[in-house]
């Protein structure tokens, strides 16, 4: 089992090959585990959220990887959105 920090994250999706299927990038990284403000999630189980079928780049895919994660999990408590 590999954990991987957030902030790390990238180095963990170059590994990958794309254009990557959601479903395989799933699997090829259902033994990571995210380390996150909030706790840990399972990488795997998280891309197997995501509304989109593939991937193009590793980009693409961290993007997808925010969209599915919960607002808390991401920041610091109390870290401001930049509103005010």
């Amino acid at each position: 089992m590999e954990e991987v920090k957030l902030s790390r994250i990238d180095d963990t999706f170059e590994r990958l090959e794309y254009p990557v299927e959601a479903d395989a990038a799933a699997s090829e990284l259902e033994d990571v585990t995210l380390l996150l403000a909030d706790g840990e999630r399972n990488l795997g189980e998280l891309i197997e959220r995501s509304t989109s079928d593939r991937f193009a780049s590793a980009d693409d895919l961290e993007t997808e990887l925010h969209n599915v994660l919960p607002r808390e999990a991401v920041g610091e408590p109390y870290q401001s959105e930049g509103e005010g």
